[in-house]
């Protein structure tokens, strides 16, 4: 083989037979701007067609870079839940679409946390360059004590006063506020709140649901029903629930899975969605349209949130001490709480087979 066709694999025979010193050829596939570009493609183009790449872990050890990020799910309250949940793939997809942008490999651990050790061993392992945190579960005091001295962390969840974890997540009190506001709207005076308000993220939209009785001057209703996120686990707790001899006629749920499984759960029971029993769920995930009836919910932008989570954290990893930012939930009105007062069945639903 001649020198045009034979493969190569070292740097020195590519600088060889592009004809430049070996620190020029590094930089030069580096992307380096003090490289002309024309040098840069020409050296690219050689690369190719002999076959050369680049030894990726001795450019690690010298640049002191992994070029890859970790994508964590603590699962401390959930541990059931899997990787395969909607919420997590939807918002998995999108922060893959944006590190790739950036030049970066996502690594993804899905932890149960058994001690309080289970961040800093990702953090202080020298695999990733930063990492992303899907959900502050029960792990918020852990999640803060890492974020005091590791800058590179950018966490999906709710902003805390006095905490200095770096957060992208929707008012999420605002957000039940607004769910319950639009049933209180339509006349629905027996609500249930379905999801555990133990939770960050859900405690806030729990209170965001105690804000808008509070603003009708309505005492806030006592069902209060702590639904795990996963489907057939929420349907069973439902079901126990409506089998119980509840009355109630309007469902806000803490996302759009419990959401559904109300749905499933009230419809077995010859309960109507919405005219007896009006449901709102969170996420507005792509599946809450193509439910039966379609999902009225409350939108969280989780293209936008991936994209904020990135820019923080390549800001972080920049030096910049980039803030917190807060997206503002939106109401979307489909056919399992439509607005107006013409769904609304004023006495309490009777569910086949209680007296």
């Amino acid at each position: 083989m001649n020198d045009k066709t034979a493969k190569i694999g070292s740097l020195a025979d590519l600088a060889r037979i592009a004809g430049l010193s070996t620190s020029t050829v590094s930089r030069a596939l580096a992307g380096s701007p003090l490289i002309r570009q024309e040098t840069r493609e020409r050296v690219a183009a050689l690369a190719r067609e002999h076959g050369y790449r680049p030894n990726a872990i001795g450019r690690n050890l010298r640049t002191g870079k992994t070029q890859a990020i970790a994508v964590i799910l603590p699962l401390g309250h959930e541990i059931g839940q899997p990787v395969s949940d909607p919420f997590f793939i939807t918002l998995l997809g999108h922060l893959a679409d944006a590190l790739t942008r950036h030049g970066y490999d996502l690594l993804l651990s899905r932890v149960i946390p058994s001690d309080d050790d289970w961040l800093a061993r990702m953090t202080d392992s020298g695999r990733v360059d930063g990492v992303l945190v899907i959900g502050q579960s029960d792990q918020i005091e852990t999640i803060d004590a890492i974020a005091a001295r590791y800058m590179p962390l950018v966490v999906w969840g709710a902003v805390f006063p006095g905490r200095v974890q770096c957060t992208v997540g929707t008012d999420n009190r605002l957000g039940g506020e607004i769910a319950t506001q639009h049933l209180l709207d339509a006349g629905r005076r027996r609500l249930a709140f379905f999801g555990n308000p133990d939770f960050p993220e859900l405690g806030e939209r729990y209170q965001g649901f105690l804000a808008a009785h509070r603003a009708l001057g309505i005492s806030p209703p006592a069902h209060v029903l702590p639904v795990h996120l996963t489907p057939q686990t929420a349907y069973e707790t439902i079901g126990e629930f409506l089998d119980s001899g509840a009355a109630i006629d309007g469902v806000v749920a803490a996302t759009d899975i419990i959401a559904m499984s109300a749905i499933r759960a009230l419809t077995e029971r010859g309960v109507s969605v919405p005219e007896d029993v009006a449901v709102v769920g969170y996420d507005d995930l792509e599946i809450a349209i193509h439910a039966s009836p379609a999902l009225t919910t409350i939108r969280q932008d989780l293209h936008a949130g991936a994209e904020a989570m990135v820019d923080l954290l390549m800001r972080r990893l920049g030096g910049e001490a980039a803030p917190s930012v807060v997206l503002q939930p939106e109401l979307i009105v489909r056919d399992s709480a439509p607005g107006g007062l013409t769904a609304i069945r004023r006495s309490p639903p009777r569910i086949p087979g209680r007296r």
